[in-house]
């Protein structure tokens, strides 16, 4: 499991502090113990529930206030009919007037109190439902006190489950007046009738603080949707922003590099050339034998120094796009041929056999010449290098199933582990056998030939297998084979074929 960057776990927890202070001050500036942005949502969806609802209540108090008038005088029902809505009206403006103020100064305990005494107004004018006892007949206006009683409960504890407070104001003293009455009537379905009211009463606060917790619970979802949402568009901004930085930094080490060929292989080759008259002794002998053997070792290691800056240069030109392919006809059997020659008396050093294979009948193929040399020596040199004494290596230049050409190099060595196979193939990266075998490289040659077979539009394969040895592929695509290509007709003008026939 990785360990998390020194540097990103003091971050965590300072975000992590930081969250839960936020928490702590929402909570202590709720009314209900949860947290104040939830607070002000829930406060915003019933004020939006009380006016969409306004006139809907309205038009109920109306169709009830018109059914009371048949027991009722009608100037009785009219009168509180006009109670209850001009209460409903203080509600709407009281609404209204929270919709409008600025949400940066919200204050929960503030709103909630004066959501609370607006509905404690709609809720004493709606319980003067109870006075209409004293100007009719009691026992016959009974059941109608009973069914106003829950139509009203029903209707304000839908609209104002949000605020639980506001449920209450609303509906209880209604509830209350009217279950008295019933009760004063006296008989046995009066006593029922005000039962059923309190149980309704009761059924209603439950229905409302179950629909008020469902409510909580979406915005609590939403929030913690909203805030992985911030976060993980945070993390894409901050990863977006380091890979950049990464690219940046990567694009100027090797526009740096493509442009220092000059400086460093200038005095290298100076090196290389001062060591071998010394070491040739072009100039007379030594009059101490190890200076020759000094001026070696400084030719070799300027050699392996050379071909090393060599490879990096070719890399970081390629990295920094100014890898320029001069494309040609070649003949890649023709390629792979110098390079063997050029690698068989290395590999005769170390008792390899190295086997050339070639296809039938192959065409010539367009491209670099001196970026397909370079492939070939890459592949024989590795191979040359990790296969043991009197191994075997193969050669093999031959059609691809697709119609291209391809190059194969396989050897009979010790095989690469498959974890590690990412590795080889990446820029300085080497396997366990590298690391320990004494002809190490830089870890450049395979990195090289994946970007320029990637420049010719090929494709670059690594096969292997523990103790049964590597397989590479360097695969060119039929569209640079020459016999794929369209034949080019040259056109002439009908002038030049008259005067030919004449």
């Amino acid at each position: 499991m990785p360990v998390p960057d020194a540097d990103t776990r003091p971050r965590d927890g300072k975000r992590a502090a930081q969250k839960t202070v936020l928490e702590a001050r929402q909570r202590l500036t709720s009314s209900s113990g949860t947290r104040a942005d939830f607070d002000f949502e829930l406060m915003h969806d019933y004020a939006d529930s009380r006016i969409g609802a306004a006139l809907p209540m309205a038009a109920i108090v109306c169709i009830l206030a018109s059914v009371a008038a048949l027991w009722v005088p009608i100037m009785v029902t009219a009168l509180w009919a006009g109670l209850v809505i001009a209460s409903l009206l203080i509600v709407v403006l009281t609404a209204r007037r929270f919709k409008a103020a600025d949400p940066a100064k919200f204050n929960a305990a503030r709103w909630t109190t004066r959501f609370v005494a607006a509905e404690s107004v709609g809720g004493l004018a709606l319980s003067l439902l109870a006075l209409f006892t004293l100007v009719t007949d009691p026992e016959a206006l009974a059941p109608v006190m009973f069914a106003m009683v829950l139509v009203t409960i029903a209707a304000n504890a839908v609209a104002t489950h949000t605020l639980p407070p506001a449920t209450l104001m609303s509906t209880l003293p209604v509830t209350i007046t009217v279950s008295i009455a019933l009760v004063a009537l006296g008989g046995t379905l009066n006593f029922t009738l005000a039962a059923v009211a309190v149980c309704g009463e009761i059924f209603f606060l439950f229905l409302a603080r179950q629909l008020h917790s469902s409510e909580l619970e979406t915005i609590s979802h939403q929030a913690e949707k909203d805030t992985l949402i911030y976060e993980l568009e945070e993390a894409r901004n901050m990863s977006d922003e380091a890979r950049r930085h990464a690219e940046q930094a990567n694009i100027a080490k090797s526009q740096f590099l493509a442009t220092m060929s000059h400086e460093l292989r200038t005095p290298l080759n100076a090196i290389i050339g001062f060591s071998e008259v010394l070491k040739s002794e072009l100039l007379g002998p030594h009059q101490v034998p190890q200076y020759k053997e000094y001026a070696g070792d400084i030719h070799s290691s300027g050699q392996h120094l050379l071909n090393l800056i060599n490879e990096l240069l070719d890399l970081s030109r390629i990295e920094a796009g100014k890898y320029e392919l001069n494309e040609e006809v070649v003949s890649l059997v023709d390629i792979a041929a110098d390079c063997r020659r050029m690698m068989e008396l290395r590999a005769k050093s170390k008792g390899i056999d190295l086997v050339f294979s070639v296809g039938d009948n192959l065409p010539r193929l367009w491209g670099d010449e001196r970026a397909i040399r370079q492939v070939v020596l890459n592949l024989l040199s590795n191979a040359i290098k990790f296969t043991p004494q009197q191994g075997k290596v193969v050669l093999v230049v031959q059609r691809s199933a697709d119609g291209g050409q391809l190059i194969s190099v396989k050897d009979n060595g010790p095989g690469i582990p498959e974890n590690e196979i990412e590795t080889v193939l990446s820029s300085f990266g080497q396997g366990s056998l590298a690391q320990k075998t004494a002809e190490q490289g830089a870890g450049l040659g395979l990195p090289i030939v994946q970007k320029i077979m990637d420049l010719h539009q090929g494709r670059f394969d690594l096969f292997s297998k523990l103790r049964f040895g590597t397989e590479v592929i360097a695969t060119f695509p039929r569209a640079r084979v020459m016999d794929a290509l369209a034949p080019v007709v040259e056109k002439r003008n009908r002038l030049e074929i008259y005067s030919e026939a004449g």
